[in-house]
C-alpha cells in the first residue's frame, strides 16, 4: 500500500487545504450530533416534559434517530450533485444546510413557550441537520481522496480526527456546563451555548471552501449524468458490503455518546464523569487517527479494520460487564477510552477503503449512500434501541448484545470487501 510518488509543494498545500475545509465540515456536523446526545436528558426535560422520564428519553432519541432516516435521502441528492456540479459546490451547499439546522436547534422554543411545536421545530432542525450531513462525508471524503498526491489513508483519515475533536470539544462543554452553572441556568439556557459556538465554525468553513479549487480527477475524468442509477445498477454488491462495513466506526461513535446518558439514568454516575470520559475519548480518536491512517497506508485499510472489528467483538461484553459490576468514575472512563481506541483503528481507514471501492464518475455518490445507509440502519438508530432494550430486557449488558451484532455485521462485510472486491 505504500506510495512512494514525491508531491510537489503545490500538491502538498493543496492537501493541506483539502484537509482544513473538510475537517472543518466534519467538526460542525459531529460537534452538533455530539451536543444534542450530550444533552439529551436536558433536551427531553424541555421539550417532552408530559412523558415519564424513560418515555421522554425515548422521544428525545427519537426525533435523533428520524434525522438519520433522512440522511440517504440527503446523500443521494447531495452525492449525486457533488458527481454532477463538482466537490466544491456541494461541499459549499452542506455547510450552509448545517448551519441552518443547528440555528434552528439554538434558538427552538421550549415545551413551556409553545407546546409541542417545539418539539416540531426541533424535528425540523434535526431533519435539516440530518439532510446536510448526509452529502458532507461522501463529498469531502471524494475531495480529499481526489486531492491528496499520495498517502490517501493518512489524509483521508484527518475528517474522523475532526471527529475526535468535535467529541473532545463537546464533551468538554457537557463537563464544564454541568460543573459550573446550577440545574436551573443548565436547563434553561446553558444546554443552547455549544448550538451557538458550533455555529461560529460555519463562516469559517465557508470561506475556506469558497477559495478551494475543483480536483483534477473530477475536471479531468468522464462524469455520468445519472450517477444515482449507475451506483444502484452496477454497483449494488459493492454498496452493500460497504454499508455493512461502516457498522463497528458508526457504532463506536454511538456507543460513546450513549455512555453519558447511560451512565446517570442507570449506573448512578455523575454526569461530569461521563464527560470526562469522552473527552478521553475524544482525544484518543484525535491524535491517534492520524496514525492508524499511516498504518493503513502501509498494510492496508480492511487489513487494519478487521483487527479492530475482532477487538470490538471480542472486548465488548467483558468492558459492560466490568462497568456495570464496578459503576465507579475511573472505570467508565477506562470504558469509554477503550471505545475510542477501537473508534480510532476502525473509522480511521474507512474513508480510504470506501473511496477504493467505487469510480471518480460516482464517487461522491457511492461514498455518500453507502456510507449513510450504513450509519442509518447501524448507528444512527442505536440510541433509540439501546434505551428500548434496557427497558424491555432489565439487563444493563444489553448494549454489549448489540455491539457485538454490529461487529459480526462488519467482520462479514469486510470478507466481501477483501475477497471478492480485492481490497487491501
Amino acid at each position: 500500500m505504500a506510495e512512494t510518488l514525491a508531491a510537489t509543494p503545490q500538491q502538498l498545500a493543496a492537501a493541506k487545504k483539502a484537509v482544513i475545509s473538510s475537517s472543518i465540515g466534519a467538526a460542525l456536523e459531529w460537534f452538533d450530533i455530539i451536543v444534542y446526545a450530550t444533552f439529551a436528558v436536558v433536551i427531553a426535560e424541555n421539550f417532552f416534559p408530559e412523558s415519564d422520564g424513560t418515555i421522554a428519553l425515548l422521544l428525545t432519541f427519537a426525533t435523533f434517530a428520524i434525522s438519520y432516516v433522512i440522511r440517504p435521502l440527503g446523500g443521494m441528492v447531495l452525492g449525486s450533485f457533488a458527481d454532477r456540479k463538482g466537490r466544491k459546490n456541494a461541499l459549499t451547499l452542506t455547510l450552509m444546510l448545517m448551519m441552518v439546522g443547528t440555528l434552528i436547534m439554538a434558538v427552538a422554543p421550549t415545551y413551556a413557550q409553545v407546546g409541542v411545536w417545539g418539539a416540531v421545530i426541533i424535528l425540523v432542525s434535526r431533519l435539516v441537520q440530518g439532510f446536510s450531513a448526509g452529502g458532507e462525508f461522501g463529498t469531502a471524503t471524494a475531495f480529499l481522496i481526489e486531492t491528496a498526491p499520495h498517502k490517501k489513508a493518512f489524509y483521508a483519515s484527518w475528517q474522523v480526527a475532526a471527529q475526535g475533536a468535535s467529541m473532545l470539544l463537546a464533551s468538554a462543554f457537557g463537563y464544564g456546563l454541568t460543573q459550573w452553572l446550577s440545574e436551573e441556568a443548565l436547563y434553561s439556557w446553558g444546554w443552547r451555548v455549544p448550538f451557538f459556538v458550533g455555529l461560529l465554525i460555519g463562516p469559517v468553513g465557508l470561506y475556506i471552501r469558497a477559495k478551494l479549487d475543483e480536483t483534477e480527477e473530477f475536471t479531468k475524468g468522464e462524469k455520468t449524468k445519472t450517477p444515482l442509477k449507475d451506483l444502484f445498477v452496477h454497483h449494488y454488491g459493492r454498496l452493500l458490503a460497504g454499508s455493512a462495513v461502516i457498522g463497528v466506526a458508526t457504532i463506536s461513535v454511538y456507543m460513546i455518546l450513549y455512555m453519558p446518558t447511560f451512565a446517570v439514568k442507570n449506573l448512578g454516575i455523575p454526569a461530569t464523569a461521563a464527560f470526562l470520559g469522552g473527552v478521553v475519548a475524544g482525544l484518543v480518536v484525535l491524535v491517534g487517527v492520524p496514525y492508524v491512517g499511516h498504518l493503513a497506508d502501509r498494510i492496508g485499510p480492511a487489513r487494519v479494520m478487521t483487527y479492530a472489528a475482532i477487538g470490538a467483538l471480542l472486548l465488548a461484553w467483558p468492558l459492560f460487564q466490568l462497568m456495570v459490576t464496578k459503576p465507579t468514575v475511573p472505570m467508565l472512563i477506562l470504558v469509554i477510552g477503550l471505545l475510542g481506541v477501537i473508534m480510532a483503528f476502525y473509522f480511521g481507514p474507512l474513508p480510504a477503503l470506501l473511496s477504493s471501492l467505487f469510480p471518480a464518475a460516482i464517487r461522491g455518490t457511492g461514498l455518500a449512500v453507502t456510507y449513510n445507509v450504513g450509519v442509518t440502519l447501524l448507528g444512527g438508530i442505536a440510541p433509540l434501541v439501546l434505551t428500548w432494550l434496557l427497558s424491555v430486557t432489565g439487563s444493563l449488558n444489553a448494549p454489549s448484545l448489540y455491539y457485538m451484532a454490529i461487529a459480526v455485521i462488519s467482520l462479514v462485510g469486510l470478507y466481501f470487501v477483501r475477497k471478492r472486491y480485492k481490497q487491501a
